[in-house]
């Protein structure tokens, strides 16, 4: 009984640390939780449906909270969780495809491992070209605006005083869609990038808009997997008890602290959680117990630091705020 109380205290200090991360960047939810239970030796179809279930839940603390910051745009947010909805469930077919065959837990392993490369030395390219967000706005056009489908017809009006075609919106939708449904992400990491730097919306906005399409798009696909049987409610409700508090407060401090001071560390995050699940995978082909202990390390250990940050800059700001 006392094994299984400070395993669900575990999850719910946990919860509340991805919690602030999501609330914050609008990602990492799931970049945390589905590489976690993948170490923690979950099989990869309840890693990947828990992590949906994870996302569903925080995004609806979040989603509530940047509604009543004005930071969602409805009309591009409806359009992307009904492509997103096509894409998830595409993806899903694919890794049960994949668990048929006995191939899930590895093709999984290594799908997380290049995806939090990548994520990782992308956004340090951009932290070292100093190209975000606003500073994006002033110099560079859209990217999406120098391909003919940003301007097919029928286009809609955005938030940010901008037409973009609506075909754009549901091919990105469903891309983006099939990968969250393949890896049981949510789609903030590569979402947000394209809401800002492809479309040209501003960060707020976009980051609001994603976390409620997310809401939207995660609830059809935990459906789904539960459909399945691969849910593991055990993990997923203390995760989901610490990560509401933990939303509300990084989608507060969304306003307060410049992510551009905190985004090369979340870059780092990204490249120790992919050696953390390199680790995980080598230790359990061939039983190398120190592998293990180091991806357990790596991936709750990042977690907590920037998690930390966030918090003591905010709480800097605010205090700084106050008294002057």
């Amino acid at each position: 009984m006392m094994l299984v109380e400070s395993a669900a205290l575990f999850f719910v200090g946990f919860g509340f640390l991805v919690g602030i991360l999501f609330g914050f960047f609008g990602l990492g939810g799931s970049f945390f939780v589905t590489p976690a239970l993948l170490v923690l030796g979950h099989p990869a179809e309840a890693a990947v449906g828990s992590g949906l279930v994870f996302v569903f839940g925080t995004s609806i603390a979040a989603a509530i909270t940047h509604q009543s910051a004005g930071h969602i745009d409805y009309a591009l947010g409806i359009l992307l969780i009904v492509s997103m909805a096509v894409g998830i469930e595409a993806g899903r077919r694919v890794l049960f495809w994949l668990a048929g065959k006995g191939l899930a837990d590895v093709v999984i392993s290594i799908a997380y491992v290049v995806l939090l490369a990548a994520g990782g030395v992308l956004i340090l390219r951009r932290v070292h070209r100093d190209r975000f967000t606003d500073s994006i706005e002033r110099r560079a056009p859209p990217v999406f605006k120098r391909y003919a489908l940003g301007r097919l017809p029928p286009r809609i009006s955005l938030r940010s005083d901008m037409r973009v075609s609506v075909w754009l919106v549901l091919v990105v939708g469903v891309g983006i869609g099939t990968l969250s449904g393949f890896l049981g992400v949510g789609g903030g990491f590569l979402m947000v990038p394209s809401l800002i730097y492809g479309i040209g919306i501003s960060k707020s906005i976009a980051v609001g808009t994603d976390i409620f399409q997310i809401a939207g798009s995660s609830a059809f696909g935990s459906v789904r997997y539960f459909q399945q049987g691969a849910v593991h409610f055990t993990v997923v409700f203390p995760l989901l008890g610490g990560s509401v508090l933990g939303s509300y407060v990084g989608s507060r401090l969304t306003d307060v602290v410049d992510e551009r001071a905190l985004m090369g560390y979340f870059a780092m995050v990204l490249l120790l959680d992919s050696i953390a699940v390199a680790s995980k995978t080598i230790s359990h082909i061939y039983g190398i117990r120190v592998l293990h202990d180091l991806s357990i390390t790596l991936l709750f250990g990042t977690a907590i630091v920037v998690a930390a940050l966030v918090v003591y800059r905010g709480g800097r700001t605010i205090y700084r705020d106050s008294t002057g």
